[in-house]
């Protein structure tokens, strides 16, 4: 395993695709990443050399990625839970953030179904 930014990449995987495992790394990201450190794209993990390997890490330090990406996110969020925002106030109750519809979908985001029969009298 190719450790890349903290996170074991696979290693029987195109090296563009591999690297998007890593937390903030997309498809067009890890394209630039290889391009900066003059990788070819479909050459696989494990036929990397130390030297290839070293060059994408390198370039790849230059991102923010992985753990502080992950806590400026969070940190984001809790700023705007703070300071009383509609977009804080839709964190905090666990409902869609971005303006979708709640009548029908956003099941992920609201949760398990809680209803309750109407008691036969």
């Amino acid at each position: 395993m190719a450790r890349i930014a903290g996170v074991d990449v696979p290693r029987d995987k195109r090296v563009v695709i591999s690297l998007t495992y890593v937390y903030g790394i997309g498809p067009s990201t890890a394209a630039k990443i290889l391009a900066d450190a003059s990788v070819d794209e479909n050459t696989r993990v494990k036929d990397l050399t130390e030297d290839e390997l070293n060059k994408i890490r390198e370039v790849v330090d230059g991102y923010k990625v992985e753990g502080d990406l992950r806590r400026e996110t969070n940190l984001n969020v809790k700023r705007l839970m703070e300071i009383g925002s509609y977009k804080g106030m839709r964190h905090r109750r666990g409902l869609p953030v971005n303006g979708q519809k709640t009548k029908n979908n956003a099941r992920t985001r609201k949760g398990p179904i809680k209803t309750v029969a109407n008691k036969k009298k």
